[in-house]
C-alpha cells in the first residue's frame, strides 16, 4: 500500500507557521527515545549493525488526536512497554517494517494497537511511517454515543488494518487528508475544523476496523424503553437553547443513536432532531406571545436566534407550518 506524498521536510519545518514541526533531528538514540516516549509510549530502541541514526520525528497535529511521522535512517529494532491509555495507528509511508503485536507477527505495518498491547518492530533504514495517537477517553466517548453509555472496559481493535478492505482504504485516505489539512493555512486558522476532522477520524476508525464493541453497535438495536424516551425528551426540554446533536441526545438517554431514532419513530412518529425543533418552536412561540402582551421585549430575529434558528427563512416556514401564520403575526397580536 502506498502513502501520500507529504509536505517536504526541511530543517526549519513549521518556522513560517505552516508545515509539520520537527521535534527532533539527529543521531542520539537516547534523545530520540526520550522525545518519542514522551509523545507516544515508552520503548527500548536498538540500532542494528554499525549504522548511525539519521532520524527525524515530526508533529503535524496535537489535540484530541496526535499525528506524527518518524524515520530513523538506520536499521533499528524497538520494543514498546504495554501501551498506556491511548491507541496508536501506524501508517506506512516508505521502507520496510516488520511488526509483532503481543507476540503475533502481522501481515503488514498498517496496524492499530491499544491499551495493554505490547508491540515490537524492526524498521529498515529507508522506513518512514506516520503515527496517529488517539486517547482512550476520545475513543470511549465516541463509543458512548453508539452504546448509550461509556464502555465498561477499554475497546480492543483487531490489530491488522487490511489495506484491501475498501473501508480501511478510505479511512487511511482520510488520515492522509488530515495530515495535509492540519498543517495547511486553513488548518492553522480553524481549530473547530480540526476538531470536526478529529471526530470524523475516530468515528471512521470505529466503523472501518472490527473491535470488541462492533457487535453491540452494528447489530440491530434493542427496542427503546419508555424511560429512555423520557430521558431524551427531558434533555431536549432542558437544553433546547444549546447546540445539540443527535449524539448528545442519545448519550443523555443512555441508548445508541440507532435505538434513539427507532424509539422516536415508534413512539412519537418523528425524529430526535425534529422533536428538538418543535420544542424550540414552542419556546419561540411563547416568547413572542409574551412580547405581544408587553411582558417582555425583543424582535422575531432576536428570539429566533436565541433558540438556535439562524436561517430565518427556514425558521419562518417551519413556524408557519406549526402555527398557521408567520411569527410576525404572533408578535403583532396586541396591536
Amino acid at each position: 500500500m502506498t502513502y501520500p506524498a507529504e509536505p517536504d521536510a526541511e530543517p526549519d519545518d513549521g518556522a513560517d507557521g505552516s508545515g509539520p514541526v520537527a521535534l527532533y533531528r539527529g543521531s542520539s538514540v537516547d534523545e530520540l527515545r526520550e522525545i518519542v516516549s514522551g509523545r507516544l509510549s515508552s520503548h527500548r530502541l536498538a540500532v542494528l549493525g554499525r549504522q548511525q541514526l539519521a532520524s527525524c520525528f515530526r508533529v503535524f497535529h496535537e489535540g484530541g488526536i496526535g499525528l506524527y511521522d518518524l524515520c530513523y535512517g538506520a536499521d533499528v529494532r524497538l520494543n514498546t512497554e504495554e501501551l498506556p491509555d491511548f491507541y496508536s495507528v501506524i501508517l506506512p509511508v516508505t521502507g520496510d517494517v516488520r511488526v509483532r503485536a503481543n507476540g503475533v507477527e502481522l501481515p503488514s505495518a498498517l496496524f492499530v494497537a491499544g491499551p495493554g498491547d505490547q508491540v515490537s518492530m524492526e524498521w529498515d533504514s529507508r522506513a518512514r511511517n506516520g503515527a496517529l495517537a488517539v486517547s482512550r477517553e476520545t475513543v470511549e466517548q465516541a463509543l458512548a454515543v453508539r452504546l448509550g453509555d461509556l464502555p465498561r472496559q477499554a475497546p480492543r481493535f483487531r490489530h491488522h488494518l487490511d489495506p484491501a478492505d475498501p473501508a480501511v482504504h478510505a479511512w487511511v485516505e482520510l488520515a492522509r487528508h488530515f495530515m495535509r489539512f492540519a498543517v495547511s493555512p486553513l488548518g492553522r486558522r480553524s481549530p473547530l475544523g480540526l476538531g470536526h476532522f478529529e471526530k470524523l477520524l475516530v468515528d471512521g476508525l470505529l466503523d472501518a476496523q472490527p473491535h470488541s464493541f462492533s457487535g453491540p453497535t452494528a447489530d440491530g438495536a434493542r427496542a427503546m424503553l419508555p424511560s429512555a424516551l423520557r430521558r431524551a425528551t427531558a434533555y431536549c426540554a432542558e437544553h433546547a437553547h444549546e447546540a445539540l446533536s443527535v449524539g448528545d441526545i442519545a448519550q443523555a438517554a443512555r441508548v445508541g443513536v440507532r435505538t434513539l431514532r427507532e424509539g422516536f419513530r415508534a413512539h412519537l412518529d418523528t425524529t430526535p432532531l425534529a422533536y428538538l425543533r418543535e420544542v424550540r418552536l414552542d419556546r419561540v412561540h411563547h416568547e413572542l406571545l409574551a412580547i405581544a402582551d408587553g411582558r417582555s421585549s425583543g424582535t422575531v430575529t432576536e428570539v429566533a436566534c436565541r433558540w438556535g434558528f439562524t436561517h430565518l427563512g427556514r425558521f419562518s416556514a417551519a413556524y408557519r407550518r406549526t402555527y398557521g401564520h408567520p411569527p410576525s403575526e404572533t408578535l403583532g397580536r396586541s396591536a
